[in-house]
């Protein structure tokens, strides 16, 4: 059984198609990124998978189940971009109020192993709304993998930190072995982030395949970021 199911799946707002006829699977285990440029429909996707919107037509299958049910919530942990946690609590308290929200077992040492994996220690008592933007992402990546999620969404999930930290998440995410899907317009983060690449513009799926199979696509010496504005020009100018 797949991890993410998404079959068919069309999403309109007022009059402007968003998404148009999208399919793609995702195996346990897997990461994959959505890649696309601004508006291309990525938020949408995210919205869709995690139950806050719901297609007009076709079908979101996660492990198994309707986005919006509770089995689909306790297996997903959720980064929304520019995620914003409780600014009057400090560090600690968010992380272990949503801990207890979730039913983990032990909060207080499931916080403290997520303030040391992501190197939080020196702020664990400072409140949100104290903090730089990089480590407010930070908190809120803690705050995703707090109930150990095995299947994890992530919009934008590098926003705002410097590369040591963003290397340090990396390792982060791969220590915990769970499915993951990357939203991003940035090529080198799904290169780094993940194995698989489904390229969204103008609300279709235009291409997807491996990073390898995605090289191939290059032609003479191109870059691949050349490659894929290419291939993303190229579907503009079809439609």
């Amino acid at each position: 059984m797949a991890a993410i199911e998404v079959r068919g799946v069309s999403k309109s707002f007022a009059g402007f198609q968003a998404l148009k006829d999208i399919s793609f699977s995702i195996g346990a285990g897997e990461r994959v990124t959505i890649l696309g440029p601004n508006g291309a429909g990525k938020t949408t996707i995210m919205k869709l998978l995690i139950g806050l919107l719901t297609p007009d037509s076709g079908e979101i299958l996660i492990d198994g189940h309707e986005p919006a049910s509770i089995d689909a919530r306790s297996v997903i942990g959720y980064l929304p971009e520019d995620a914003q946690p409780y600014r009057v609590l400090t560090v600690r308290e968010n992380l272990e109020y949503i801990a207890a929200l979730r039913g983990v077992e032990n909060v207080k040492d499931r916080a403290d192993l997520i303030i040391g994996y992501l190197g939080l220690s020196d702020i664990a008592r400072t409140k949100i709304g104290a903090l730089s933007r990089g480590n407010v992402q930070r908190v809120s990546i803690g705050i995703t993998m707090m109930h150990s999620p095995r299947i994890l969404l992530m919009d934008e999930p590098l926003n705002y930190l410097d590369i040591p930290t963003q290397e340090k998440v990396i390792k982060l995410l791969e220590s915990f072995h769970a499915t993951y899907f990357v939203s991003t317009h940035i090529l080198s983060i799904a290169q780094r982030m993940t194995e698989r690449v489904i390229m969204l513009s103008k609300g279709r799926i235009t291409w997807q395949g491996t990073i390898a199979d995605l090289n191939r696509q290059s032609f003479g010496g191109e870059t691949l970021e050349s490659t894929v504005s290419r291939m993303m020009q190229d579907e503009w100018q079809s439609h």
